[in-house]
């Protein structure tokens, strides 16, 4: 098996390696000292096209490949891991899921603003109660007519208060447990909709992760992604893309220390 890169992924993984020495590292310090949302930095992988890494070219992405993609991922995150972090939610995450499940209206509303940057995304199914066991979700989305009512909220999730648009898992049909979940794209704006203060956490300073909180918001029926009582297994599909790229994240964070991966590797062979 050839493991060496094609041209296009060296010039994709140069171009990322650039932008991080560039723009991250000891730049972004004075952020993550400050605990505040890096906009003015975030704002720049858009036009290298690492917003939309996965969204066809029709909808205004990059058209790359998840080889590509997890090279971006690994660079980026070898500069900061917040920015990192950031880049990979609103694409694996928020993004994708539209990218992947999105009926074609969907994808022409929302895909554009996403893959250029303009528009930041976020993904809701951790709940206080359901971490490790999601479909536990209690958020309820009760259907009224031509719209639902969403009552509940979200927790720990990245993005959250500087997002556009994000993707929400919420109970439809409280008696069919998993097969009862759906997934719903709401926009910042929306009555009812609201993120909470960002978590002062342990470490990521500069990546804004809070709560997601639903309370009467009310959106049309249209906005719900994908079939009804789908939702949960759609957003299993989603986490399991998104691993590729939370691994090559985690080398980057490793190889930005000296090659403590391979220590790591070396000892869990020994």
């Amino acid at each position: 098996m050839n493991f060496e890169l094609s041209d296009e992924h060296q010039r994709v993984r140069d171009v990322a390696r650039q932008f991080a020495e560039a723009e991250l590292g000891q730049k972004i310090a004075p952020w993550d000292e400050r605990h505040e949302f890096p906009h003015e930095i975030v704002r720049k992988l858009g036009p290298l096209g690492f917003m939309g890494v996965l969204v066809p070219e029709e909808y205004g992405g990059s058209g790359l490949d998840y080889v590509a993609y997890a090279l971006i991922v690994e660079e980026l995150n070898r500069g900061d891991a917040s920015v990192g972090i950031t880049m990979w939610a609103h694409n694996s995450l928020g993004t994708n899921h539209i990218a992947l499940f999105g009926s074609p209206e969907q994808k022409r509303k929302y895909l554009p603003a996403l893959a250029s940057g303009q528009a930041l995304g976020a993904w809701g199914l951790t709940e206080p109660g359901s971490g490790s066991d999601a479909a536990a979700l209690r958020t309820r989305a009760e259907r009224r007519g031509d719209e639902y009512l969403l009552n509940g909220s979200k927790a720990f999730i990245t993005n959250a208060s500087v997002a556009a648009t994000a993707v929400v898992m919420a109970r439809t049909d409280p008696a069919r447990g998993a097969k009862g979940i759906s997934a719903f794209v709401l926009e910042k704006g929306m009555p009812g909709f609201s993120a909470g203060t960002p978590y002062r956490k342990l470490g990521l300073h500069a990546s804004d992760t809070a709560e997601l909180i639903f309370e009467d918001a009310v959106l049309p029926a249209a906005n719900r992604l994908g079939e009804e009582g789908r939702g949960y297994r759609i957003a299993l599909s989603s986490l399991a893309e998104g691993r590729i790229s939370i691994a090559a994240g985690c080398f980057g964070m490793f190889s930005k220390y000296g090659g403590c991966l391979t220590y790591v590797l070396a000892g869990s062979q020994a």
